[in-house]
């Protein structure tokens, strides 16, 4: 029961979210001209950075504000991860007797159980494999958010000017919250007993009388392993967009100091072919803008755009795609990124007369 109330309250959140704000995105994004006023007002509100409306300024912050989404990002999915891979290691350890059997039984069922329809009697297997499943995807998206904030830290550069509206950075408050549990809120109850036993255990037996937990590095790590095909397929898109994202930062922006180089060092040679496209070549041109050239760039205007909805599908792929709080994540990601992509098209072609004509806004020969 509490289960499900977690689960419908997260679920209720992002249903909410999308009334709030991707509805107004989906009506201002009609093309005609009697919705202009409406489409002026969700700018200023959706906006930021070039693409934030001039009218707009009264109830904006600095754009940097950004790593704030991180820091909150980083700390609330490390202790997400922690305390679910903590819960997998004691109550739900998976041997590879036990896997083999329900894989066995999963096939000669007619399909893989990450696509069976939910069943309130789930066999012990079956639900250790979703709690290492919400590891999995917790460990992603902890990579995800830690290059995040190293970058907003040290690899970008926000131009004094650049703003964003107060609403939009709460929202980003509320993402960064509410993404991470999405990934594990089927079974965020049992986590949250679990650790709370722990620490009543703590409290009331005192450090001397408590028993340090035991820790294998291999039993750890093994059942990650034996997760399913979809897991490791999710895993991979999630990565390709991962890196292809990291690319197009890298393009974007000027990286000129000894950490940025330290962090970018692996593929030194490729990425001093990609920084020649670099939109800021100094921060004392922080406020001129030239068409960036490399990697997705050739396509569309907004490619860490795209690669940002890519990694959100390898997310989705890896949790198996039946879990609508997990659809609803990824819908309002592609939903608000190809609203701003589309922005940021229009004003790039509004800036540039060369603009290339062969360009789309984020989906290749599509959008």
């Amino acid at each position: 029961m509490v289960e499900l109330e977690i689960v419908w309250l997260v679920r209720g959140a992002w249903i909410t979210v999308w009334i709030v704000s991707i509805l107004p995105l989906v009506i201002a994004s009609i093309p005609t001209s009697k919705l202009n006023s409406f489409r002026e007002l969700v700018l200023s509100f959706a906006g930021r950075g070039k693409i934030l409306h001039p009218s707009s300024q009264k109830f904006t912050i600095p754009q940097k504000c950004f790593a704030h989404f991180y820091v909150i990002g980083v700390v609330w999915t490390t202790l997400l991860l922690a305390a679910t891979w903590m819960y997998a290691c004691k109550m739900a350890p998976l041997s590879s007797e036990e896997f083999q059997l329900s894989d066995i039984a999963s096939r000669l069922a007619g399909g893989s159980d990450v696509f069976s329809v939910h069943k309130s009697n789930m066999t012990p297997v079956e639900h250790r494999f979703k709690v290492w499943r919400a590891v999995f995807l917790l460990l992603l998206m902890e990579i995800h958010v830690l290059r995040r904030l190293i970058e907003s830290f040290y690899v970008f550069k926000y131009s004094p000017s650049a703003r964003m509206h107060i609403l939009g950075y709460f929202a980003g408050l509320f993402f960064y919250v509410t993404a991470p549990l999405s990934l594990c809120s089927n079974i965020a109850p049992e986590v949250a007993g679990f650790v709370g036993n722990q620490v009543a255990e703590f409290i009331a037996n005192g450090k001397s009388h408590t028993s340090a937990p035991e820790f294998n590095l291999l039993s750890s790590i093994s059942p990650l392993m034996k997760l399913g095909s979809l897991q490791w397929i999710g895993g991979a898109i999630f990565l390709w967009g991962w890196i292809h994202q990291r690319r197009c930062h890298a393009i974007l922006v000027s990286l000129t100091n000894s950490f940025c180089s330290l962090f970018l060092s692996f593929d030194h040679v490729e990425y001093k072919t990609l920084l020649q496209g670099s939109l800021r070549e100094n921060p004392s041109q922080a406020k001129e803008y030239i068409i960036p050239y490399g990697d997705w760039f050739g396509m569309v205007s907004s490619p860490h755009f795209l690669a940002e909805i890519v990694l959100y599908a390898g997310l989705l792929i890896a949790s198996g795609g039946t879990d609508i709080t997990i659809w609803l994540l990824f819908g309002f990601v592609a939903a608000n990124l190809t609203y701003a992509a589309g922005e940021t098209h229009r004003w790039y072609l509004r800036k540039f007369e060369n603009y290339p004509a062969n360009r789309h806004a984020i989906f290749p020969y599509v959008y």
